[in-house]
């Protein structure tokens, strides 16, 4: 299996599949409604989501709703202050675990989602360690 392929990326609500593997949460802000005992995510990170002002950027919150280019550069600096994160799912990844990055339902399209940018990120950096 390739190291890409033990990364995923889902939205939180989509129905968990044995290949999953470790499932993690990386939305800024826990899903509402979803009891403690019912979480369908083994972990929250939400340090691996953008920042709460990135967040409210991206959709308008502040002014113009930043583009897909401003925004990918922006979430891309701010990840840089992650890489010991990103450097851990790197790891277990390149040991062999499937890493399922899950999102809020509302980022329907995983090409223009955080997740799949931190998807990038974490294949990188499991191809580094790789050598």
């Amino acid at each position: 299996m390739s190291l890409r392929s033990r990364i995923r990326t889902a939205r939180y609500n989509d129905p968990a599949s044995p290949e999953d593997g470790f499932r993690l949460l990386v939305c800024r802000y826990r899903p509402r409604g979803i009891a403690k005992a019912s979480e369908p995510w083994d972990a929250w990170w939400p340090e691996l989501a953008p920042s709460r002002e990135l967040h409210a950027a991206r959709y308008g919150k502040t002014g113009e709703p930043l583009d897909w280019e401003s925004f990918r550069a922006r979430y891309l600096d701010e990840m840089r202050a992650q890489s010991w994160r990103i450097e851990g799912l790197a790891r277990n990844v390149v040991d062999g675990q499937t890493v399922t990055l899950l999102c809020a339902s509302s980022c329907a399209d995983p090409a223009r989602c955080h997740r799949s940018l931190l998807k990038n990120l974490i294949t990188e950096a499991a191809q580094k360690l790789r050598g």
